[in-house]
């Protein structure tokens, strides 16, 4: 049997990775000396109460290669192969780490680590996607390839209420050109090739959501569907019944935005993320 491994950026809700035998590697979210695992020793709520509050700007940090050394020793076991899907390593050095930790574990079973070129629940579905092809008895070489597939098929548009977050933490990439813009116009981005790109900005959230809506409308043969949001669960519910009972997707999911991702998005984050059919 095949196990997928993943970190804490894929924005996954812990009874869904129980249920899939996901094994998820928390990264590290930094307020001044005080570190903390994403999701396992902060809470969302915790941490969005105390980004807007403290006067420290939170910093993040990838697990170590011990980190993933230790899971992948526990996984190697019982696995026939460990497939280890990150974030993007345009956003973060994860996937470096896993490759470190990999170098680690002598003996084990066969590791491949794969560069996911996105985020949150992004990354989430590809990893619930590469869960399912790993119940189908292939090897471990076939699931990697599959998992390559689903990679390539999957998009997200995010709607930022700001962009100084993303800013404040590096992670901006081509996105730059936005940040000199009038104060009152919300950016909305997307990953390409692994980092953010800009879109297009729009007047008002209104619009914006709007546009979220237009983006799921206009894509074809979605296989999974996911609204993510950071501070905003009425806005997600909102928008998951309207695109539900529009467009009738198998199914539509909601997942926040973790306090590490929270660090580079900050409140107010709405986004849509989609993998379609035959990936």
């Amino acid at each position: 049997m095949v196990k997928i491994v993943t970190d804490s950026t894929a924005d996954l809700p812990a009874e869904l990775a129980n249920e899939l035998g996901i094994t998820v590697v928390p990264l590290y979210v930094c307020f001044g000396k005080a570190v903390y695992r994403d999701r396992v020793d902060i809470s969302e709520d915790d941490f969005y109460k105390r980004l807007l509050q403290d006067s420290t700007h939170p910093t993040t940090t990838q697990p170590t290669p011990q980190d993933f050394a230790e899971v992948y020793r526990k996984l190697s076991s019982k696995a026939d192969g460990i497939i280890s899907i990150h974030i993007s390593e345009k956003l973060s050095g994860t996937c470096n780490s896993a490759l470190q930790g990999k170098k680690l574990v002598e003996n084990g079973c066969p590791i491949e680590v794969v560069d996911s070129k996105t985020t949150s629940m992004a990354l989430g579905l590809i990893v619930m996607s590469a869960a399912t092809i790993a119940t189908t008895g292939k090897s471990l070489q076939q699931v990697v390839e599959d998992v390559r597939q689903v990679v390539s098929g999957v998009q997200l548009l995010v709607l930022f209420d700001t962009l100084k977050y993303l800013a404040k933490g590096g992670r901006i990439g081509k996105a730059k050109s936005l940040l000199g813009s009038v104060l009152s116009v919300k950016p909305m981005l997307t990953i390409k090739d692994g980092e953010f790109v800009p879109v297009s900005q729009v007047r008002s959230r209104s619009k914006g959501i709007e546009k979220l809506f237009d983006f799921a409308k206009d894509a074809d043969n979605i296989e999974d569907l996911a609204v993510i949001h950071s501070t905003t669960p009425h806005e997600a519910q909102s928008l998951a019944d309207r695109i539900n009972s529009t467009l009738h997707p198998k199914q539509v999911r909601i997942a926040r935005l973790g306090p590490v991702l929270g660090v580079h998005g900050g409140p107010g984050v709405l986004a849509i993320t989609f993998r379609r059919k035959g990936h």
